[in-house]
């Protein structure tokens, strides 16, 4: 049966490369609904004309018409094999109302979370650094540049630490999706949709468990 990938994991924990990883090599579409209102800002449809007030006045979209907005892109040709999900299910009740849709699409849910301890998480973020110039990755704890702060690629430029992984941001980020998604964690947990990889290892590592997970008739 084909799969809607409901893909989980704090900040750090890698869902990003693993989406694209899925998209790669099982041609899996990657739905985020920050994308689709966005595109609902520009668009000329009766759904467009419901939501656009609502966004521009800086109010939160209300989960039936969210549903809807999922549904719509999902209907699309590219998703009918499967598609991963970013950005939605994020409440108990968004995830009750994704089922009634998996099952009018003749899909089954599968939520993966990505487990990484918190400590390594923050250590991922905290230890972070970018070069401006080309845009290369550094980690002080796991990847540091040759010489303290400067990018191997560019000796004369400094390495750019972001605000959002500063220690206290990042303990905070930390705080905010242990707070926010267990009760969904717990949810697919009660209903035996859950499963969990172990985030620790490689990234390629970690996508031949997912790819197992999502490709199995389970």
């Amino acid at each position: 049966m084909y799969k809607i990938i409901v893909l989980m994991g704090a900040p750090g924990a890698g869902k990003g490369t693993q989406a694209r990883l899925l998209h790669e090599h099982l041609n899996l579409p990657q739905i985020s609904t920050g994308d689709m209102f966005r595109a609902l800002k520009e668009a000329h449809t009766p759904l467009a004309a419901e939501v656009r007030p609502l966004m521009e006045a800086g109010q939160l979209v209300p989960d039936d018409v969210t549903i809807r907005v999922v549904r719509e892109r999902t209907s699309r040709a590219d998703c009918k094999t499967g598609y991963i999900l970013d950005g939605f299910p994020r409440t108990p009740a968004q995830a009750a109302m994704l089922e009634k849709l998996a099952a009018e699409q003749g899909k089954k849910i599968q939520a993966i979370e990505i487990e990484v301890p918190r400590e390594l998480l923050a250590k991922r973020m905290v230890g972070r650094r970018n070069c401006p110039v080309c845009g290369e990755i550094y980690n002080i704890y796991f990847r540091p540049p040759k010489n303290d702060n400067v990018c191997d690629l560019h000796p004369d430029t400094q390495l750019n630490h972001r605000v959002d992984d500063k220690a206290d941001t990042v303990q905070a980020r930390l705080f905010t999706y242990e707070e926010q998604t267990r009760p969904l964690l717990n949810y697919y947990q009660g209903a035996n949709l859950l499963q969990v990889v172990n985030g620790t290892r490689e990234p390629e590592a970690i996508y031949k468990d997912i790819e197992t997970i999502v490709t199995s008739d389970s």
